[in-house]
């Protein structure tokens, strides 16, 4: 699955079973988990609206984004990489912002070439997930 800003799979587990999953794929790529976003707690607690589970995991790789950094100090807004976990029919889709789409908006080589090896990375994420699954 693929769209112009991200690039997932969508796996048999539900959301609880497939997180684990996710984080071990992010760790194995050098990625680690700095912020969760609970979107379907958040929309409950704020608007009482009831829906599946939906996470967003901003995932970092801390030697990516400190080239990243050091090329355009400005680039932290566009970080860290955003992992979204999303249930239906007991399925998860887990989809990946994609770092080539985002960063291309900065045109800096050294950027572009972080972006590059960012998105290499969660592509591998991915598709460690759909083995055996």
């Amino acid at each position: 699955m693929k769209t112009a800003y991200t690039f997932g799979i969508t796996i048999r587990l539900p959301v609880h079973a497939a997180r684990p999953l996710v984080e071990a794929a992010l760790l194995a790529e050098g990625f680690g988990v700095l912020t969760e976003i609970d979107v379907a707690a958040t929309l409950q607690a704020k608007l009482g609206i009831s829906g599946p589970p939906y996470l967003i995991l901003g995932a970092c790789n801390p030697s990516l984004a400190h080239r990243a950094l050091q090329a355009d100090p400005s680039i932290g807004a566009l970080l860290p990489c955003n992992v979204v976990l999303r249930e239906g029919a007991g399925q998860t889709v887990v989809e990946a912002m994609d770092p080539r789409a985002l960063m291309g908006l900065v045109e800096d080589p050294e950027v572009e070439a972080v972006a590059a090896e960012a998105e290499e990375r969660l592509r591998r994420v991915i598709a460690s997930l759909g083995v055996g699954r």
